[in-house]
């Protein structure tokens, strides 16, 4: 068994960008490195909204990343950051990760919307747009350990 993680955040302000990027890349870094990680992907698509998927040993695991280090520190500021957000989890027999399109069909399902402080007009009326192809996407692995 794996616990999937899907997020889906949208940042609201080219302002946020710079420092969204940069807790973006040490919550990655961070995944990479934890215990109970089995992979990921990160899609960028256009108007600043970043999509993730991540698989985990257990729910423990995923709670560890999710509660300690940069993805912990970075978490409060989402709420100012981004006026979209949305994340669902299940579980599955395999650690492998879906495609982008069921991750979309399950997160429009099942998924619950984020409390962020200035939401779009589509977090209000709880609408998730679709992820699209895009260049910009980044495969994350579990480091290797010692």
């Amino acid at each position: 068994m794996a616990l999937i993680s899907v997020t889906r955040l949208r940042v609201r302000s080219f302002i946020y960008l710079p420092q969204f990027l940069r807790d973006t890349v040490k919550s990655m870094r961070q995944a990479e490195r934890g215990i109970g990680f089995l992979g990921g992907r990160l899609l960028v698509n256009a108007k600043k909204v970043f999509w993730t998927i991540t698989s985990w040993k257990d729910e423990a695991a995923m709670n560890a990343f999710r509660t300690g280090g940069a993805h912990r520190s970075a978490m409060p500021k989402l709420l100012s950051w981004c006026d979209e957000a949305a994340v669902v989890h299940w579980n599955q027999e395999s650690s492998e990760l879906p495609s982008w399109h069921e991750a979309y069909r399950l997160m429009v399902k099942e998924g619950k919307l984020s409390k962020v402080n200035y939401p779009s007009p589509a977090q209000v009326l709880n609408r998730i747009p679709a992820p699209e192809p895009s260049r910009l996407e980044r495969t994350l692995k579990p480091a290797p350990s010692d």
